[in-house]
């Protein structure tokens, strides 16, 4: 992969000759392609934190609403806080590249499949006399089926694939200018995916066709409309990073196969 900038800078790739002695023996810097830095580890540590209480937490509530014109709208409480975790998408993918970002989306699956798992095995578990009229709340808020716990994994990943996919190829096409278009636009593309995976996986067959369609575009809209909401936020955050960091990375000669998580 190639290092771009648009601000006016050179990134630097440190090698073996220039390198403090002891840092030849940093691993961490092979493994993330020669370069630490200095807010990634919180920036990712936020992705996954956003991912999983949105899943876990969010989702246990439906929530409704009455908006002008479209009246009372239903949606998922989770919905206010999911598109939180394309925000910080959007972010990885602009300051530090699509592999960076794709190593922040293993880590968000590898969480959520593992509190999915840690779920199912709590909840299964023999419950004490005292608890015993908590069981049925506690199954309420975390036992999700596992259709659902299915295409919560399989939405989140392809739907941030996605995401992270479009802004890495718009970056290169608008060189880097426009950042507003391709937070957008590939927040549209990103949740089009997540949105139509997880309601098609979850309910087809259980809710009536028309109503799984419903809810679809609800939950789309209501995601995207947030990305618009938040562009200013966004904005600041890349543009504190990027001078924070010396990073602008642009994706040029990235293999963009999702199925690793080396840089």
């Amino acid at each position: 992969m190639q290092a771009g900038c648009g601000s006016g800078w050179h990134n630097r790739r440190e090698t073996p000759t220039d390198m403090p002695p002891s840092s030849t023996a940093n691993t961490a810097q092979t493994l993330t392609g020669g370069r630490v830095y200095r807010y990634y580890d919180f920036v990712m540590a936020a992705f996954v934190t956003v991912l999983l209480c949105s899943n876990l937490i969010g989702a246990a509530k439906a929530a409704q609403v009455t908006l002008p014109v479209l009246g009372p709208v239903t949606f998922g409480a989770g919905v206010l806080f999911f598109p939180v975790s394309y925000i910080f998408g959007d972010v990885l993918t602009e300051v530090y590249g699509y592999g960076r970002d794709r190593r922040a989306v293993w880590a968000g699956f590898a969480a959520l499949a593992f509190a999915t798992f840690m779920s199912l095995v709590v909840l299964r578990m023999p419950v004490a006399p005292f608890m015993a009229d908590y069981q049925k709340s506690l199954e309420d808020v975390f036992g999700n089926t596992w259709r659902i716990a299915m295409g919560s994994l399989i939405a989140f990943c392809c739907g941030s694939f996605a995401n992270s996919y479009v802004l890495a190829k718009m970056k290169l096409w608008t060189g880097g200018r426009w950042l507003w278009t391709r937070t957008i636009g590939s927040t549209l593309a990103g949740e089009l995916v997540d949105s139509s995976l997880f309601y098609v996986i979850a309910f087809y067959g259980i809710w009536p066709l028309e109503k799984v369609v419903q809810v679809a575009i609800a939950q789309y809209v209501l995601k995207t409309g947030w990305e618009v909401v938040m562009t200013p936020v966004t904005y600041k955050v890349v543009a504190f990073l990027k001078a924070a960091e010396h990073e602008d990375w642009f994706d040029r000669g990235t293999d963009f196969t999702p199925f690793r998580v080396r840089v």
